[in-house]
């Protein structure tokens, strides 16, 4: 954010503390309201929004040098400044700034006595434009010096450093599909500083994730860069997502598909569960277990069992010759399956 767009943003407000809130308060209000409003723990427009301006608050309070500047452009604002007209330039009456200017520059260097005035020289004449005067807290304060060590009455203004954001970072992160069902905890670096991030669950092979502000520093009072996290998640050999559902293999027998059966499984946490599988069930009908998905903020999936009809690889006698029995008591079931076929 410029600087002449100080005026306009309480940052103190923003941030809930008083004006004389020492370092470790705002630190502690910033760390407060971010974990509230951070777009990966609050999807909606208004936190994003909200998000945006506590950073740029605590990027400014957080900074001594931007802090003392903010400080001075909002004393200026609220009143004790004003301009003056005089014979052949604008006058700026220094009485009423003089504290600012004190601690900016140095005690009020160059401001003169009581009731002494600077004169500012425009391109067009008349009042000075403020951000002429913004730009002083830039460094251009003291421009207009003579050589003599007098203050003259034309004055040459360097324009303020314009906010660059910082640029985003791109990185990548390895997840295990158990990681990726129930959420992980996975240790970052930037700049040679490590940090934690949570991964929320329920994230796919290939997804991006943004995390605000973990990219490069901004300059100038620019905001920082985000960082994009790109998930990979490597297939798994008997589980898979389907948006909150995890689906998984249910091999059977065939009599435990004709007669209905309690199937016991291992759970993605290496838990038992039981599926209840219904009498007459065929290859690829899906039974249920009701809140064993994903579990996260857009909601609770189901794990869901895909059953497989298996028969062994060699049949002895016995077990043929009751296949073919149980065929012949399946009356036109036989027939009625080559017709689709």
């Amino acid at each position: 954010m410029a600087e002449n767009e100080w005026l306009s943003k309480d940052f103190y407000k923003v941030l809930g503390v008083s004006k004389e809130a020492t370092d470790e308060e705002i630190t502690k209000a910033y760390r407060k309201l971010a974990r509230k409003y951070h777009p990966d723990l609050n999807k909606t427009k208004e936190a994003e929004e909200k998000f945006k301006d506590i950073s740029e608050a605590y990027d400014v309070l957080s900074n001594k040098q931007n802090r003392q500047k903010y400080d001075a452009i909002r004393q200026f604002g609220m009143g004790g400044a004003r301009f003056a007209g005089g014979s052949g330039a604008s006058g700026f009456d220094a009485s009423g700034f003089s504290d600012i200017f004190g601690s900016m520059f140095g005690g009020g260097a160059g401001m003169g006595g009581n009731g002494s005035r600077i004169r500012f020289q425009t391109n067009g004449g008349g009042n000075p434009n403020i951000n002429d005067i913004f730009s002083m807290f830039g460094g251009a304060a003291g421009a207009g010096r003579n050589p003599g060590g007098a203050y003259g009455g034309s004055y040459g203004y360097e324009e303020a450093p314009q906010p660059e954001n910082g640029e985003d970072r791109h990185s990548k992160v390895r997840l295990t599909f158990r990681q990726s069902v129930k959420g992980a905890t996975v240790s970052l670096s930037a700049d040679g500083r490590k940090f934690k991030t949570h991964i929320p669950a329920g994230v796919k092979d290939g997804q991006k994730i943004r995390l605000a502000g973990k990219g490069k520093p901004g300059r100038n009072g620019g905001r920082n860069g985000d960082l994009y996290l790109q998930i990979h998640v490597p297939e798994d050999p008997k589980f898979a997502l389907r948006n909150l559902d995890i689906i998984m293999p249910l091999p059977i027998t065939v009599g435990q598909a004709v007669a209905g059966a309690k199937v016991s499984a291992t759970d993605v946490d290496g838990h038992e569960v039981t599926f209840k599988v219904p009498a007459g069930s065929s290859s690829g009908t899906e039974v249920r277990i009701a809140g064993r998905g994903v579990r996260n903020s857009r909601g609770e999936g189901d794990l869901v069992g895909r059953v497989e009809i298996r028969i062994p690889d060699k049949p002895g006698l016995i077990v043929r010759h009751a296949a073919k029995e149980f065929d012949k008591a399946c009356g036109d079931f036989a027939d009625e399956l080559a017709k689709e076929r």
